[in-house]
């Protein structure tokens, strides 16, 4: 999960947040893939913690790795 602080004036409802009341200047952690959907909006919300990279290795299948062996 990422983080962020919530940097407007007055106590907001965040419903994706399960209609959980945020502070002025309270940091929340929020899903990764909701991450820009918070820090685009600068007037309200402020980057803390950033999405984790995800950490699997790529797979490949055997069909493409003989594919770039041959070439």
């Amino acid at each position: 999960m990422a983080r962020v602080r919530y940097i407007g004036a007055e106590p907001v409802t965040v419903p994706e947040l399960g209609d959980r009341s945020v502070q002025p200047d309270e940091m929340v952690e929020v899903p990764d893939a909701r991450f820009d959907g918070y820090v685009c909006q600068t007037a309200t919300w402020e980057a803390v913690e950033e999405p984790k990279a995800d950490q699997s290795p790529k797979k490949t299948t055997a069909a493409k790795a003989a594919t770039s062996k041959e070439g």
